[in-house]
């Protein structure tokens, strides 16, 4: 019989909850957003207590973004009409790694300097991409499943050496399921574009 600990168990239940809203976007179903609040809430402390605390703050992030992500894909476009997918200017990726990049030296270097941070560019890199990507989730710019590829194939590492294994797990799947979120989102904007 395996013996799991309660941090495992909450870790686990965190794990099932952001599948589920993972799938639940692909699908484009407004409830993703709950599902992630849910989930979000639990990865909070679990992220906390094994010091990865940017993470931990994009957990913070993220419950605003459920929030945000449910009034914007609620609210209707026209008369009945859901909010569309749509692409970025090459401009605009520009700006946003950069930034990203730009942020995560300062913050890297200040967690390493001033904290006990575990893996703190890993940490800063893998949770400033994921505040822009989930903004583009709640905007349905079809890039963000791009730039969810290259965070989830990097945020593996860091779980793993955390002892993570659980969410190591997800983010392993998160990479199947970024594809299958890809073409789906593909697929619904040329669709709508015939």
């Amino acid at each position: 019989m395996v013996d799991f600990t309660v941090q495992q168990a909450w870790e686990i239940l965190a794990v099932v909850l952001a599948i589920t809203y993972l799938v639940l976007a692909i699908r484009q179903n407004i409830w993703c957003w709950a599902a992630a609040a849910i989930s979000t809430s639990l990865y909070l402390f679990i992220m906390y207590d094994s010091k990865l605390y940017m993470q931990s703050l994009l957990q913070l992030y993220y419950l605003g973004m459920a929030a945000y992500g449910w009034y914007h894909w609620r609210r209707p476009q026209a008369e009945g009409e859901e909010l569309p997918v749509t692409t970025w200017p090459l401009r605009y990726h520009g700006v946003a790694i950069g930034a990203v990049l730009l942020l995560v030296f300062v913050s890297a270097g200040m967690l390493q300097r001033y904290s006990d941070a575990a893996l703190p560019y890993v940490d800063a890199f893998t949770a400033l991409g994921a505040v822009v990507a989930t903004f583009m989730v709640a905007r349905k710019i079809l890039e963000n499943w791009l730039y969810w590829f290259v965070i989830d194939s990097v945020s593996i590492g860091l779980y793993l050496d955390r002892e993570l294994y659980f969410t190591a797990g997800l983010f392993a799947a998160y990479l199947v399921l970024v594809v299958i979120g890809y073409r789906s989102w593909r697929a619904s904007m040329s669709e709508r574009s015939a």
